[in-house]
């Protein structure tokens, strides 16, 4: 028995096992957005910019060899949710950089708690100029400030609406509103303009009635109506403004720069003009290029120049990584506050030594019949 089991044919060799290929540990970066709730309109946007971005670096290879994972937790345009996810972000998923977030008031929240654990934090679309000098040093800004592109609508209401009085309506909840505001009112005042008459009210109020009949008393009436608001009342505030009989110019800041001007106001959503970060129909060919590939991934075009912001702040982030040859998160900001002349699809980013905030041009957008149009670009 034991010769024929020695001769036996012996059984066939197990194919050699192939040593698994070692992970590569992915680059995680936080994308903090309120993709539900009143700032949705502009941050679902945003965060699609953000994600087409990762999709286009990682196709390319991603940063030092490794992958770019975003670790997205919504907001839900609340401060506790804001705070709670950038904290999840840090201490849970160990991200090295955070960017998102289009409003000031939100930004103020989750900025300090980047900014103490010494995470980098690039705000994709808050625009309150002291950002960076009331959070601190990890603190950077992709879009210019509310001085600017108040500075740029109320030239543009001087210049090319010929406007010399002004009506102001002002949301007073939010820092971006009020900001917003005060620089309007220096610039159209230091350039000749009158204020006839301001009024506020808080945001989520659904009425109007009493703001517009004090508008109506006016005589003469005001050359244009300035309403500062952030995106959820932008179009009813023009729907009950047009429905009253009142025809001025509309103006605001990027607060308008929503799809709801047209979704309701409808028929009304005509005559308005407001100052934002992209006119997505500028035939720039970094802008059309951008176009091209959100419209491509996400079967629509893109919605605002809030897609365009978050697609610009993970490719500037992306940027001070490749610079820094490190995805450390101390090197990042260096890197990041070393920034020079960054082409952005929004305009150029460069950071003055010191300063975390970029000069950059303003669009100036018409809405009329509820479609929206490119008008031009001011250097405020």
């Amino acid at each position: 028995a034991f010769g024929l089991s020695a001769c036996a044919a012996p059984p066939p060799a197990r194919p050699a096992e192939q040593p698994a290929a070692p992970s590569v540990e992915p680059i995680k970066i936080g994308a903090l957005y309120g993709v539900t709730g009143g700032m949705s309109s502009i941050d679902a946007p945003g965060l699609n910019g953000m994600k087409l971005a990762a999709k286009q670096i990682n196709a390319a290879g991603g940063l030092l060899g490794r992958p770019i994972e975003l670790i997205a937790i919504d907001g839900k345009t609340d401060q506790t949710a804001t705070t709670n996810a950038a904290s999840e972000m840090i201490n849970v998923h160990k991200v090295v950089a955070i960017g998102g977030l289009n409003d000031s008031t939100f930004a103020l929240a989750a900025g300090p708690i980047a900014q103490k654990a010494g995470i980098p934090f690039v705000t994709a679309g808050a625009t309150l100029p002291t950002l960076p000098e009331q959070i601190g040093d990890y603190f950077f800004m992709a879009p210019f400030g509310d001085d600017a592109q108040a500075y740029a609508i109320a030239d543009y209401a001087i210049d090319d609406l010929g406007a010399k009085t002004a009506y102001m309506l002002v949301d007073q909840a939010y820092d971006f509103t009020t900001a917003l505001a005060k620089f309007f009112k220096e610039r159209f005042t230091s350039r000749g303009g009158s204020i006839v008459l301001e009024d506020i009210y808080r945001s989520g109020d659904t009425d109007f009635s009493a703001q517009i009949a004090k508008v109506k008393a006016l005589n003469p009436q005001p050359d244009v109506l300035f309403i500062s608001a952030v995106p959820s009342e932008a179009g009813i505030t023009t729907k009950q403004f047009r429905e009253a009989g009142l025809t001025a110019p509309i103006i605001s800041g990027d607060g308008f720069d929503t799809t709801l001007i047209a979704e309701v106001a409808g028929e009304n959503a005509d005559n308005v003009f407001y100052s934002t970060h992209a006119g997505l129909d500028n035939p720039d060919p970094k802008v059309q290029a951008f176009v091209k590939a959100y419209t491509e991934e996400y079967g629509r075009p893109p919605e605002n120049a809030f897609a365009a912001l978050g697609y610009d702040t993970l490719n500037l982030i992306a940027d001070a990584i490749k610079r820094a040859g490190s995805a450390e998160p101390k090197a990042i900001r260096d890197a990041l506050a070393a920034t020079k002349g960054f082409n952005a699809v929004t305009g150029q980013i460069t950071y003055v030594d010191g300063q975390r905030k970029p000069d950059k041009t303003v669009s100036i957008i018409k809405v009329q019949d509820g479609k929206y149009s490119f008008v031009k670009e001011i250097k405020p």
